[in-house]
């Protein structure tokens, strides 16, 4: 999976965390590891340019202001050139130690520009940095060079936080149906059979965001759009519908994942587990790895309602600002084999699946669904216009 992996460098903690998460997958993944660091010798020309006016009046003289930018110019470009050097040597000795193939690539420019560029110009399927750098104060969250790249490239990319080793860790990957938390999915799997790793998948649903929004309306709405839009009726709906409805979807795309795992080996309940949690995904996700020892939180970059024009989804971003262990947002998709319906299929009257039809459209399958789960809960085989009746009398429509 992860052939080719670069390594972004500065010789801070977090980079080198980055480096021995990558020897680690490399180890197990037979990847060759590029170590990188890029400097910028022409931003401390011009910055010297810029502090000239204030240097002693011996070297104000035009023969001597040249000179002087000479040696410095050189000074700079050789000096920064060796530290480049002396940072990849220590990652040169960590990879040799550890038997893993290593190539160095050493730029000159503006850094986050430089190495997104060298992303983009070659194939490599993950990236490791440091969520901060040398620059770190203690107001620090995130680095400008981790939070340029990785809104830049499309690799997968992985955050390091801590020095803490994938060997034998509890992995949490989060599930919300879209083609690359699959991809997460599939990581996580692979993670698990070769660091022999503990795994736990989350879904997250937001029934609340959907009673704001209604009860928001409220103030907005005129007796006589209310009547037009059936505003009470609307809101009934949803307080009876919209959780259970929500629930089952996520939880549909959580045994996808499952089934996943299950198919390639993994046991459900020892080896991988699988939660669905009420609440905005990331401060679900976030509360439910408080006080736990974990060793990497996989996330799709972007999540189920991304489009082309998004780099990274917000619930991705605040997790990997925030999360407390070691991230690694997946870019690849992955589509899992359909789940196949272990229940009685439920089957619908003529009657019934007429007014259903007569549902709005854009909660129609949650109706479907709740109408199902309940059919199910009961013993049902069939659901009947009586039964649809039944429940619209309960929404009070």
């Amino acid at each position: 999976m992860y052939k080719d992996i670069l390594a972004l460098l500065d010789n801070s903690d977090y980079s080198l965390w980055g480096l021995d998460r990558a020897i680690e997958i490399a180890n197990q993944f037979g990847s060759t590891i590029y170590g990188t660091h890029s400097y910028a010798a022409r931003l401390h020309e011009e910055r010297f340019i810029q502090m000239e006016p204030g240097l002693p009046a011996r070297y104000q003289v035009p023969d001597e202001m040249m000179r002087q930018r000479q040696i410095h110019g050189e000074l700079i470009e050789k000096g920064l050139g060796i530290i480049s050097d002396s940072y990849l040597d220590v990652f040169q000795a960590r990879c040799d130690e550890k038997g893993v193939p290593n190539k160095r690539r050493v730029m000159e420019g503006k850094n986050y520009s430089s190495l997104v560029k060298e992303i983009e110009a070659n194939s490599y399927e993950l990236v490791t940095l440091g969520i901060r750098g040398q620059g770190e104060v203690k107001s620090s969250q995130v680095g400008s060079v981790c939070e340029r790249v990785t809104r830049r490239i499309n690799t997968d990319i992985l955050i390091a936080k801590n020095a803490k080793s994938l060997k034998g860790g509890h992995i949490v990957v989060g599930i919300d149906g879209s083609p690359q938390s699959y991809a997460a999915m599939q990581t996580a799997i692979d993670f698990s059979k070769r660091f022999d790793c503990k795994v736990t998948a989350l879904a997250v649903f937001d029934p609340e965001f959907h009673y704001r929004v209604f009860h928001n309306i409220t103030k907005v709405l005129s007796e006589e759009a209310g009547k037009v839009f059936r505003f009470k009726e609307q809101e009934k709906l949803h307080e009876e519908i919209i959780d259970s409805g929500l629930e089952k979807i996520y939880r549909d795309h959580l045994n996808c994942a499952m089934e996943m795992a299950t198919r390639q080996g993994l046991t459900n309940g020892n080896s991988v587990k699988s939660e669905v949690l009420p609440g905005k995904p990331f401060d679900a996700i976030l509360n439910w790895l408080s006080g736990k020892d974990i060793a990497l939180l996989l996330l799709g970059k972007v999540g189920v309602h991304y489009d082309d024009g998004l780099d990274i989804g917000s619930n991705s971003e605040f997790l990997y600002r925030n999360a407390p262990c070691n991230v690694l947002l997946v870019n690849r998709k992955a589509k899992p084999e359909p789940v196949e319906e272990k229940r009685p299929e439920v089957e619908w009257t003529a009657e019934a699946l007429e007014m259903l039809n007569r549902v709005p459209g854009f909660v129609r399958n949650l109706v479907r669904g709740h109408m199902e789960a309940n059919a199910h809960k009961e013993g049902k085989t069939k659901i009947t216009l009586e039964m649809m009746l039944e429940a619209r009398k309960k929404m009070g429509m």
